[in-house]
């Protein structure tokens, strides 16, 4: 019975084990599927825009995208490597454990095969029960003999188990074991892919250098949008704070109360209301999860300060998704549509969601009206085209007040 007990142990540890295995190994391929697809689409971007002899400041940036998600993409690759390496020697320890097993109840049970045939006559059964000094050793004797059987057959189908459960695990080593040559191999095609990028980047760094004064024009250009862009969604959540302030004056001298002191950085205005403060806080606990702005994408520039060559640097409040010609964009949770305003020859749409807002930069054709309640993943227009570049991105932050935040920390990865 202690080798039964045993058994069902064994087989309880793998089954937990396995399945949380097959939890972390069933992520590891969903990012690694995730970050291809991303690869892909900026690939995709490239080979559509590279016709002129000299990048753009965004083809240069989703060229050092592309190296950064395919670098992600190894790193996701060693992390299956390492949980199949910790399979392959949990499944072969199983293995040796249950081979021991094996041998041990096989032994056990040619031992009562042997005294089973020793005993196997009918007067021998009778002569050892007739042997018992009183009556009830007569019926322990009895007994032992019906549990000896019993016993037996239990053995024997503990033995099947056990050597079904040790073909599964050599099935199961054999499969990590392809797995893993498959890993191996299709990494190191990444590698060599990460090389020639690297050594693409290193040139066009090059001819960064060369060509420093047209560059730094574009540069000049862009930094113009991002400050008239940032001006204008810092102003229009300024206007949204002094009206829920208004609103809270008037609520109060209603009430009879005198109208709270103003002040233009007290943000926490903006979730005053139940409504409003319900939706900041399901917001809040969205983060992580939202729906990405468009259906398909890949990041190309993140958020923080970027460096272009030696002496050029840019200062990113979002991100810039980089997606395919006439895409929808839609809204990444429900809320109220602020302020929609044309900026740099596209649209703007600002959407409040109590005290944070999402902002859709460079769209066309536009859905959706201010004050407008929308819901999540409603579209509210659609990505333009770069003219001059043939790039199409979406330009998307995420702010709570005033304060911009990372929305690749919001999204659902």
């Amino acid at each position: 019975m202690r080798y039964a007990r045993l058994l069902l142990l064994i087989t309880g540890c793998l089954f937990l084990a396995g399945a949380a295995q097959a939890q972390t190994s069933a992520e590891l391929k969903r990012r690694k599927d995730a970050l291809s697809r991303e690869i892909e689409q900026l690939n995709s971007t490239l080979n559509e825009t590279s016709s002129s002899k000299r990048l753009s400041l965004k083809q240069i940036s989703t060229l050092n995208a592309q190296i950064r998600l395919r670098e992600r993409k190894i790193n996701t690759m060693n992390s299956e490597i390492r949980l199949l390496d910790n399979q392959i020697s949990d499944n072969t320890s199983t293995v040796r454990a249950l081979q021991t097993q094996l041998t041990r109840l096989k032994k056990e049970y040619a031992g009562m095969v042997l005294f089973a045939f020793r005993n196997q006559s009918a007067y021998s059964k009778i002569m050892f029960l007739f042997a018992s000094k009183d009556f009830n050793q007569g019926y322990k004797r009895l007994k032992y003999l019906q549990e000896f059987a019993a016993y037996r057959q239990k053995q024997a189908r503990y033995i099947e188990e056990t050597r079904g459960d040790l073909n599964e695990k050599i099935i199961e080593l054999g499969h990590n074991k392809d797995e893993k040559s498959h890993i191996l191999s299709d990494q190191e095609q990444e590698r060599q892919t990460l090389g020639k990028q690297k050594s693409t980047q290193a040139k066009v760094l090059k001819s960064l250098t060369k060509q420093e004064k047209e560059y730094k024009q574009e540069l000049a250009q862009k930094q113009r949008e991002s400050a008239r862009l940032n001006r204008a969604v810092m102003d229009a959540i300024r206007r949204e704070i002094e009206e829920a302030q208004r609103a809270a004056d008037a609520n109060a001298v209603k009430n009879g109360n005198a109208p709270a002191p103003r002040t233009s950085t007290k943000t926490s205005i903006l979730a005053a209301t139940p409504e409003s403060a319900k939706l900041s806080s399901d917001f809040l606990g969205s983060r992580g999860n939202l729906p990405w702005p468009v259906e398909k994408g890949a990041i190309a520039e993140g958020f923080g300060i970027h460096k272009y060559g030696v002496n050029v640097n840019v200062e990113n409040l979002g991100i810039d998704i980089e997606t395919g010609a006439g895409s929808t964009v839609r809204a990444v949770f429900s809320g109220t549509v602020g302020r929609i305003t044309n900026l740099n020859g596209s649209q703007t749409v600002i959407i409040r969601h109590g005290e944070y807002f999402s902002v859709y930069s460079n769209l066309r054709g536009v859905t959706v009206t201010s004050g407008q309640k929308i819901n999540t993943k409603q579209p509210i227009g659609t990505v333009a085209t770069n003219s001059e570049d043939g790039t199409i991105r979406l330009h998307f932050e995420i702010y709570k007040g005033l304060s911009p935040q990372n929305p690749e920390n919001w999204l659902a990865n």
